[in-house]
């Protein structure tokens, strides 16, 4: 019986690409309790000493014990106990993975398969959107005909969030092992691998997640520097996301067909106006439209941006609770009901966290909760490297870069479908270092 609930649970781990696709709660039930499943299932069969045995896995706990500690000192401990008290399924789950894999080999071929056609089919969406622009209403629908409620902004087969740049940029790097798996021919696995980043490339530009794109590029840079075998196929392939974009940048309408009346560093600061052939005339019409600066807008004025007040807000309340922090999840609290920080945000309304994770720890954990995550980060470099046999160890640091690169806005990793995400990666990174390499 506990055979046949265990190959359930690793199927629901085997869809959770897919699953991932349709929203958070999926997943999230895979993660909680295929994570609970496992710790029992491991000690009814006397192994618990196989996850014991990982010094990551005795960190995790050490980690997960000094969260629940420090919510005595948050300002709203019910929040803060609550999210330090689920956080423990993102903690272990990696090991876990790392662990099944470990016993069937066959588990992370199967996995990677796929994140490959998942990766695909949401780029294959995401274009097929973007080529859906009408200037009067954006982006139109998508195959599923889900319709951005965002002017400008893709949200693919995700429904209402904007996050298939994010997704195809965490893990298309491990669906390159696909190409390598499946193309012996080393012409054709060039060629394909080249077709296959540059989509991706692509996609996480047109989607208007920035640090997406951004990071992406890193991750291919650090293959290009790293990756001695493959070192050419990957500066050919960054070459082609250049020029592609490039090309896209120049051509579109959407790039082109609007006239900038205002742009300032603040939320919805870039005021443009569209213009268009009226529906119910030969003549044009003029609509004028709210979207977020540009990039550059905010680098140049980044204390006046959302981000910049968001950061400067962030920094004064760890300023206010440098050993213990504010307590998880507590960032909107106080920002809505602490007069210290009531009147910081004056172009923005509270967020929901720092939208940085060294940040977000910083603020929410303090001095020591943020050195504790710095050295859990630590644990799983070292896991990768010290447990490699093969050159995909390169490929899962930078994929860990791209997670966790420390200039960038990110999500939160408390949050559901970002932390699933998150510590899934973390979980497949482990377990490429145990991979048979066949190129």
């Amino acid at each position: 019986m506990i055979n046949k609930i265990s190959y359930f649970f690793i199927f629901l781990i085997i869809i959770l690409p897919i699953t991932l696709i349709t929203g958070p709660a999926i997943p999230d039930l895979t993660v909680t309790f295929s994570s609970i499943f496992f710790i029992i299932y491991f000690f009814m069969k006397n192994e618990i000493n196989k996850l014991i045995y990982y010094n990551l896995f005795k960190f995790s706990f050490i980690f997960w014990f000094f969260l629940l500690f420090i919510s005595v000192f948050a300002e709203n401990l019910s929040l803060a106990y609550r999210d330090s008290l689920i956080f423990i399924r993102f903690l272990i789950f990696p090991i876990i993975l790392y662990l099944l894999i470990l016993e069937n080999k066959n588990l992370l071929n199967i996995l990677i398969n796929i994140i490959f056609f998942s990766v695909i089919f949401v780029c294959i969406d995401s274009i097929y959107q973007f080529l859906n622009y009408d200037p009067e209403y954006g982006f139109g629908k998508d195959i599923f005909g889900f319709t951005p409620n965002w002017y400008g902004r893709l949200t693919g087969p995700f429904y209402n969030e904007l996050v298939p740049g994010a997704f195809v940029s965490k893990l298309g790097l491990i669906g390159i092992i696909f190409i390598f798996n499946k193309f012996q021919n080393i012409k054709t696995q060039n060629m394909i691998m080249i077709i296959y980043l540059t989509l991706i490339g692509i996609v996480t530009f047109i989607s208007g997640e920035r640090m997406s794109f951004l990071t992406f590029l890193l991750g291919i840079f650090l293959l290009v520097i790293f990756y001695r075998h493959k070192r050419m196929i990957f500066f050919f392939s960054l070459l082609s996301i250049l020029l592609a974009n490039l090309f896209i940048y120049k051509t579109y309408p959407f790039y082109n067909d609007y006239k900038i009346l205002e742009s300032t560093p603040h939320h919805l600061g870039l005021k443009i106006e569209k213009e268009y052939k009226c529906n119910d005339s030969q003549g044009m019409c003029k609509k004028i439209l709210n979207l977020q600066p540009t990039f550059f807008e905010v680098l140049k004025n980044f204390d006046q941006s959302a981000y910049g007040q968001i950061y400067i807000l962030s920094l004064k309340m760890f300023n206010d609770h440098k050993l213990q922090g504010i307590g998880l999840n507590n960032f909107t609290y106080l920002c809505k009901n602490d007069d210290r920080y009531k009147n910081t945000m004056t172009n923005y309304n509270c967020t929901t966290h720092p939208h940085n994770y060294y940040l977000q720890w910083l603020v929410e954990t303090g001095v020591f909760g943020f050195l504790l995550f710095i050295l859990y980060l630590y644990f799983v470099v070292n896991f990768i490297i010290r447990k490699s046999s093969n050159n995909y160890s390169i490929l899962s640091i930078a994929v860990i870069v791209i997670l966790f690169w420390p200039i960038m806005s990110t999500g939160s990793l408390l949050k559901n479908w970002n932390g699933i995400m998150t510590f899934f990666i973390i979980g497949l990174c482990l377990s490429l270092s145990k991979i048979k390499q066949k190129n």
